[in-house]
């Protein structure tokens, strides 16, 4: 058998993510790998290792390979069932916080919710919140409901889409979401992770607008006055989300960037 050393090389895999799935594998810890990097890796061990590796090479994510992905400084588990949490997601969380006030009393609810991690972690960053999270796919409810639980996050799920399944008497301070917005043709669909990853949650088959304009068509009764909706899109479509929430009439509509200055989160209040 290999030795951990030996194992890192052996395939043609970027070192960290060599390091990862040896790590999964064996349950050690990077620190330990090193100061046992001379010794052989268990036959049981080597052998998943190197399947994880094969799948990897041939293009698989990291991320599910491992069954999950650090936000907001949480680990979420992860699945082909849900999208991969992106960092960029962050600044919805953050600007969620920052217009509803996190110590204040509040009711939030996340749009398509995926694997759970922007209802999970409003839920854990504001206490005083309570959450709600809609999704269509029942795989993905399932893994939401699991994160919620393994973070202690207090979390109401429904399953549904958008703001159908939930008690037409509720009414929110802020509704939020990441919808599937790449347009149908996009080639960003057929490259690397995203290859791999639940098509519904990526594209509305149309023009990358469809989601956000029914979200932004359907929120206004659902919020409260002076509530807040908030979505994440894509770097080119800033214009057009404030189009469709000025058209829906909400206020101080506006759009927020990400670290690397393409337009993210669009928001707007309800009068």
């Amino acid at each position: 058998m290999p030795t951990l050393n030996e194992a890192l090389r052996h395939f043609l895999l970027p070192r960290l993510e060599a390091r990862l799935l040896l790590a999964h594998v064996s349950g050690l810890s990077h620190a330990a790998m090193v100061s046992a990097g001379a010794d052989p890796l268990p036959e049981a061990q080597w052998q998943a290792y190197a399947a994880l590796a094969a799948r990897r090479l041939a293009g698989e994510p990291v991320a599910y390979l491992l069954g999950r992905r650090e936000f907001y400084g949480r680990d979420f588990a992860v699945s082909p069932a849900v999208l991969i949490p992106r960092p960029e997601t962050e600044h919805l969380v953050e600007a969620a916080l920052d217009k509803v006030g996190r110590t204040r009393q509040a009711r939030v609810v996340d749009l398509g919710t995926g694997s759970g991690i922007i209802a999970c972690t409003l839920a854990l960053e504001a206490p005083q919140w309570q959450l709600a999270a809609v999704d269509l796919s029942p795989a993905a409810l399932v893994v939401a409901q699991a994160n919620a639980a393994n973070l202690g996050a207090a979390v109401q799920f429904y399953h549904g889409s958008w703001l159908a399944p939930l008690p037409p008497a509720l009414r929110f301070d802020a509704i939020v979401s990441n919808p599937p917005y790449i347009e149908q043709h996009d080639h960003h669909l057929d490259e690397g992770d995203v290859r791999f990853e639940p098509r519904m949650a990526l594209t509305d088959e149309h023009d990358g607008l469809a989601c956000l304009r029914a979200i932004a068509a359907g929120a206004p009764e659902r919020l409260l006055p002076g509530g807040w909706l908030l979505v994440e899109h894509g770097y080119d479509q800033g214009a057009a989300c404030r189009a469709l929430f000025v058209a829906a009439g909400l206020q101080q509509v506006a759009t927020l960037p990400d670290l690397a200055g393409n337009d993210r989160v669009t928001l707007g209040q309800q009068p």
